[in-house]
């Protein structure tokens, strides 16, 4: 296993479940031409953002319209082979700030689930790569994928969400920061 994967970055895994994850990833991307592509064949790498306030104790949601649930924002590569580019992108398009930074190069997490079977697409896996920004500037304004967005202080994310891939940042943020 590399700690280094092409169009993903870095990874230093702090548990059994990052290292599984980023396993499960670094085969995927090795073994799969298709990796960075929208193909629900083969499943797909995606991008994410947790975009923190500036003060690190609220992270921006969205809430899905699609999926009708409050998750980070991000999105899928569609060929690009640079997933915190796609993270970075996604976080601009669906919040509607106009400077956001990324704290650092390194991965902040990896999420590999599955996707449910919808009218002419297959169930298939999203391999997620998560990164961690900080909002600069400008006022969130949500997007046509979104029903709303809101700041929600990482203490409180359980109150909003279910989602485990979202409530990683409350157990991860401390340690991630406290090594960067």
């Amino acid at each position: 296993m590399s700690d280094r994967i092409s169009g993903i970055g870095s990874y230093r895994p702090q548990s059994e479940r990052g290292r599984a994850m980023w396993q499960r990833l670094d085969r995927f991307c090795q073994n799969e031409p298709l990796a960075f592509e929208r193909d629900p064949t083969t499943g797909h790498v995606t991008g994410s953002a947790f975009v923190m306030s500036a003060d690190m104790e609220s992270v921006l949601l969205t809430h899905h319209r699609k999926l009708d649930r409050w998750l980070q924002l991000g999105g899928h590569c569609d060929g690009i082979a640079d997933a915190a580019f796609v993270a970075l992108k996604e976080a601009y398009e669906e919040s509607g700030l106009s400077r956001i930074r990324l704290l650092s190069s390194q991965v902040f997490d990896v999420d590999i689930h599955q996707i449910a079977e919808r009218p002419g697409e297959p169930a298939h896996l999203h391999y997620d790569v998560r990164y961690l920004f900080v909002a600069e500037a400008g006022q969130i304004r949500a997007s046509a994928e979104s029903k709303a967005l809101a700041w929600v202080p990482v203490s409180q994310l359980s109150e909003v969400t279910d989602s485990a891939g979202v409530l990683v940042l409350a157990e991860k943020l401390g340690p991630f920061l406290r090594s960067c």
